[in-house]
């Protein structure tokens, strides 16, 4: 059962209709050298360097593509209960509507049932473009469920990507049969390569019928899940990697997961922060684990940024999640509320929805890049973080004291980038604003040079002036990049003139890198 040395040195690219075997070395991940640097997997609304075969999958998937979740909604449907392992970080849970977290659903379907939910939903989301099944316990512990959800979805709407979340242990057995059901997109949770790691995570695997607990259970896990990355590269599967960042457990190690499963042909490597809260009722809350904090995360992040692109827009999704990633539509669309709709699927007001979706797209890029040809002559070394209020779209649409997390870029010469999440309780409740949340919000992105949101109030902007953050509305529902990128450019003018001096701010250190407030 140990992973076969020596394959997945190539990964299969579609091209224009036909394959190509290109090495892994090239490949790198989903890096791809350009002339300004490295492109990451569709990032933004160009297809750069990638294969179109490539480019074609990840345009508009909002988890393999930062810029696609602006515009793009997924769903998840929960058809998986059964689990073949245990983690110390999970504890599935039913009918919770008020927790965000993997696991957590608030009804289980059949694949009939599933499945006109998803028709229910793309029809009334034209831009929902991927369906998900992430649980709430395995997709491969419950083959029968999933490939026959995905069977229903792909005959009754063809247009839809299909998507499955898998901890690996099944992997190997079912790469054909994912193949065979033109699913493109597999994300493999991958927490460690070294079992004695894995056995402060995993208590136990269930594994041809039997059993496995400490070192010995881990080493099959890792084996099993190493070889299963390796067959789906080879067969141009597109693979993501989940990894849940423990502190004091695998934070350090994480940096060698990454080398591994760039190594086999991952595509993309998500680093999530640990979800530790003792009411919760996992092994690692009741026993006192802490999370990392944002600026931990960070760190991490960009340690291993170098060998593989980084996922940071992820929202550590419910197993029944609908909706834009940052928002859960599923309370509209409950069993009861699915069997009372009369839909029909129509795959022509769709595309005519997601052709509109990618002019759209199209305009924000061009408006930002005609706004970074402003500044690329610039000669300054300074880089800070600003923060922004948005409702999706790619636009600063956000009432300050309506968010519930805030977007985070860093701001240089060479453009924006995006690096995190601040999730926060929202501030204005019933038109008046909590003190005390005011102060945790204003905690969440003191790191921040500016916040961008679409309007605020005359006492959270007095309080962030007086912090040092800049709150900025000037650009209320315009494009993010580019209004980013034009107070960018004041700010460095007035250090030039000498009317402010640029200082680097505080980092968040105190600050989890993971929020429960429902979303």
């Amino acid at each position: 059962m140990s992973a076969v040395v020596g394959r997945g040195n190539y990964i299969k690219a579609v091209v224009n209709g036909g394959s190509i075997m290109q090495p892994i070395t090239e490949h790198k991940g989903c890096r791809a050298s350009t002339n300004t640097g490295p492109a990451s997997c569709g990032s933004q609304a160009s297809q750069g360097n990638l294969p179109i075969g490539i480019w074609e999958k990840v345009k508009n998937h909002p988890c393999y593509s930062e810029d696609a979740h602006h515009h793009y909604a997924r769903m998840h449907v929960a058809v998986a209960p059964a689990c073949n392992i245990q983690c110390n970080y999970c504890n599935r849970k039913y009918d919770c509507a008020n927790e965000s977290r993997p696991g957590v659903v608030s009804e289980k379907l059949t694949p009939e049932q599933a499945a006109r939910k998803v028709i229910a939903v793309a029809t009334t989301i034209p831009q929902m473009t991927v369906l998900g099944i992430a649980g709430p316990g395995d997709a491969l512990a419950n083959p029968a469920k999933t490939f026959k959800t995905f069977e229903l979805v792909s005959q009754a709407a063809p247009d839809i990507k299909l998507c499955l979340s898998t901890n690996g242990l099944a992997l190997p057995d079912y790469v054909d049969t994912i193949k065979r059901a033109k699913i493109d997109h597999v994300t493999i949770t991958i927490n460690m390569v070294d079992p004695e790691i894995g056995a402060k995570i995993y208590p136990w695997i269930f594994f041809n019928h039997k059993r496995y607990t400490g070192i010995e259970a881990a080493r099959i896990l890792t084996d099993r899940q190493l070889q299963g990355l390796e067959m789906l590269s080879e067969r141009g599967i597109l693979c993501k990697i989940n990894s849940v960042m423990i502190p004091n457990i695998n934070d350090d190690h994480l940096v060698e997961v990454s080398k591994a499963v760039t190594s086999r042909g991952a595509f993309l490597h998500n680093i999530m922060p640990l979800i530790s809260a003792p009411e919760h009722g996992t092994a690692f809350g009741l026993n006192g684990q802490r999370g990392p904090t944002a600026q931990e995360l960070k760190v991490l992040q960009d340690a291993c940024e170098g060998q593989i692109n980084i996922m940071r827009h992820c929202r550590q999704c419910r197993a029944d999640a609908v909706g834009l990633l940052g928002e859960d539509r599923s309370a509209e669309f409950t069993s009861d509320q699915v069997m009372k709709m009369d839909v029909q699927y129509d795959l022509a007001m769709r595309k005519a929805y997601q052709e509109k979706v990618e002019n759209e797209r199209v305009s924000k890029v061009a408006a930002g890049q005609k706004e970074l040809a402003g500044v690329s002559g610039e000669m300054s070394a300074i880089t800070l973080l600003v923060a922004v209020a948005t409702k999706g779209s790619g636009l600063i649409n956000e009432h300050f004291g309506h968010a519930r997390e805030f977007q985070v870029y860093e701001l240089s010469t060479s453009g924006a980038k995006f690096v995190g999440l601040r999730r926060v309780e929202v501030y204005c409740q019933g038109g008046y604003g909590e003190e005390d949340r005011l102060s945790a919000v204003m905690r969440g992105i003191c790191d921040c040079h500016a916040v961008f949101v679409a309007k605020i109030g005359g006492c959270p902007k007095s309080n962030l002036i007086k912090a040092g953050i800049d709150p900025v509305d000037q650009f209320a529902h315009e494009f993010i990049e580019k209004s980013m990128i034009a107070w960018f450019r004041c700010y460095l003018d007035k250090v030039s003139r000498g009317e402010i001096q640029h200082v680097q701010r505080r980092d968040a250190t105190s600050w989890p890198a993971a929020s429960m407030s429902a979303v």
